[in-house]
């Protein structure tokens, strides 16, 4: 049709994974051809949260009428799903052809293609009606963002912990130094009951308690939105029925009360980018961290955290119709699939490996991770299509952030894994992206970055009062 939106096969196709089609390459093609043809409308595109803060974000279309306007759906719906996973908001202002606002009103609704954005992003995290607003680009209200330090305080005797799908970790950790550290094995998606997730955590916080003389401070990360120490939805919850979920928003509130010290608590990839900035010494990081699914965080080229969401996993990369699709969420192309385990086991098959049954998923990755090691060439392949998928995800979102430097971390880049994901990003960026490869510097942590690791960052959060 010649008005569908046009999908970019990339010079570096994933070993595993001939369908591929790069959102970056995408979206690219459709502006060059908008600018082409000289007949190029503005987009405007508005994100408001609960708090009054507003994000835009301007492009340029086809405007109505063009032969070729069609186009333009699919490229705002996909901007649109980006923008909310990455930044966040209940009201969405679309100012540009009017076509545009019609048909995102009618995707993301109820009964629309993306209704579960509607709910997520309407009750669920900012309590309100998820809205869509047509408009001209001159009524998008002007952009209004608030960024925040996170972090860095390392005095006193304090708690940090880590709070992912597949283990628990916990440190005690006085002035800056972590004394004891533990990974504890659980299960949190699968329980129904907020008292297995209580429990569990303060068992955590006791035993590091129990290390130093006191306890001055409580700082955690987990995946997740996190408004004001309250999870707003969660992954780690998901067993939990709605009818008991207050008990969850109120975790940790409840957790410092019994505690008695000030307690703090951000999604995880808030901390992963936050250590990042740590031990490099400096700002306009992107952490990704690959575990059970993908974690994002960011620091500003100013060393702050911004109101945004960066819950990347949601966020689409690939736009191939045959894309796989996330079954939390339903949609398909959406960065855990690319940057997780979730990845390894969707490949795994194709590389010609049987994943063990009735085991947990940390035992999978192990097992398939031990293959890789052992140098088997389907485990090979999969690594090497997760660093052709990094390189062109890390161009996607350079044009979503302001970048200098991207941290890879996770269960995912252990032993040999971690160095196939980065040299393969790097090989795509210097040749398909030469401008970003020369100002983007990406890397595993070092040694430094280690001992500066999540737990440290995480306790990091509170200020002693």
């Amino acid at each position: 049709m010649s008005n569908e939106f046009k999908l970019v096969k990339p010079r570096f196709v994933p070993p595993l994974d001939e369908g591929f089609r790069p959102a970056v390459l995408a979206n690219r093609a459709f502006l060059a051809e908008v600018d082409a043809t000289g007949a190029g409308v503005p987009l405007i595109l508005g994100l408001e949260r609960s708090d009054g803060s507003v994000s835009r974000f301007e492009t340029r279309v086809f405007p109505e009428g063009h032969a070729r306007a069609g186009a333009d759906l699919m490229y705002a719906e996909r901007l649109v799903k980006f923008l909310l996973w990455q930044r966040g908001g209940w009201k969405v202002y679309a100012g540009g052809p009017r076509s545009i606002g019609e048909y995102l009103a009618k995707s993301y609704a109820p009964g629309g293609t993306q209704e579960f954005d509607f709910t997520f992003m309407g009750e669920d995290v900012y309590e309100k009606t998820f809205t869509v607003v047509t408009c001209e680009p001159g009524d998008v209200p002007p952009e209004n963002e608030t960024t925040k330090p996170l972090g860095r305080h390392l005095d006193g005797h304090r708690i940090g912990f880590d709070l992912g799908a597949s283990d628990r970790k916990v440190s005690a950790v006085v002035n800056g130094e972590a004394i004891f550290s533990e990974e504890v094995v659980w299960e949190p998606r699968k329980q129904t009951d907020p008292s297995y997730h209580y429990n569990e955590i303060m068992t955590a916080l006791k035993t590091a308690a129990s290390k130093m003389p006191r306890v001055d401070a409580i700082g955690g990360s987990s995946a997740g939105v996190y408004i004001n120490n309250r999870p707003m939805i969660a992954s780690l919850f998901r067993g939990v029925p709605k009818d008991r979920f207050h008990e969850i928003h109120n975790l940790f509130l409840r957790i410092r009360d019994e505690m008695g010290v000030p307690l703090e608590i951000v999604n995880d990839g808030e901390v992963t980018a936050l250590a990042g900035s740590m031990s490099l010494e400096d700002n306009g990081v992107l952490g990704i961290a690959l575990g059970s699914s993908e974690a994002g965080g960011y620091v500003t080229m100013d060393g702050n955290i911004t109101g945004w969401l960066n819950e990347l996993a949601f966020a689409p990369i690939d736009y191939s119709p045959d894309a796989p699709r996330d079954e939390w969420s339903g949609d398909s192309g959406v960065g855990a699939l690319y940057f997780s385990q979730q990845c390894v086991f969707r490949l795994a098959p194709k590389a010609g490996i049987e994943l063990p049954a009735n085991v947990t998923d940390a035992e999978k990755l192990k097992f398939v991770q031990e293959k890789l090691e052992a140098g088997h060439e389907g485990a090979t392949q999969i690594w090497r299509s997760m660093g052709v998928y990094m390189g062109y995800g890390i161009a996607h979102y350079a044009d979503f952030y302001d970048l200098k430097h991207v941290l890879v971390l996770g269960r995912c880049t252990s032993g040999k894994g971690g160095d196939f994901i980065v040299n393969g990003a790097m090989e795509v960026l210097t040749a398909e992206f030469p401008e970003l490869a020369r100002r983007i510097e990406v890397q595993l942590p070092d040694e430094k970055s280690r001992r500066v690791g999540q737990s440290i960052a995480a306790a990091s959060l509170p200020a002693l009062s």
